[in-house]
């Protein structure tokens, strides 16, 4: 019988958060389909337009915690992913750091933008 192995622990806050930001992101992509793909159509869609939607607070503070939530999602399941397939030691204080800096480098730049995207910069 094969060994099952993850770097989770069932229950754990590592576990949990994957869990909970999985949730959250199909949640959000449905409200992002629907929006984009449904009420606006993708011939309609414009950087004016996006402008706009960013104009509202609550459109505006779910893109930022649909993106912070997508970054936190993508470099934890690497990680672990990565952990997984056995990495050990040195190398996996590496792949973490380089893992959360260019997390927080793309958070940042994000907000950066969607602040841009609302004028406030």
């Amino acid at each position: 019988m094969a060994e099952r192995y993850s770097s989770f622990t069932p229950g754990g806050t590592g576990w949990f958060l994957q869990r909970i930001t999985a949730a959250f992101l199909v949640v959000v992509l449905a409200f992002h389909f629907f929006l984009l793909h449904f009420v606006n159509h993708a011939y309609e869609v414009t950087f004016l337009g996006t402008e706009a939607r960013m104009q509202n607070i609550g459109y505006f503070l779910t893109m930022v915690l649909f993106l912070i939530t997508a970054a936190f999602h993508g470099v934890n399941g690497v990680y672990n992913a990565l952990v997984n397939q056995g990495l050990e030691g040195a190398q996996k204080k590496v792949v973490l750091a380089v893992l959360v800096i260019a997390g927080v480098a793309l958070v940042a730049q994000g907000i950066y933008v969607a602040l841009a995207m609302r004028g406030m910069i």
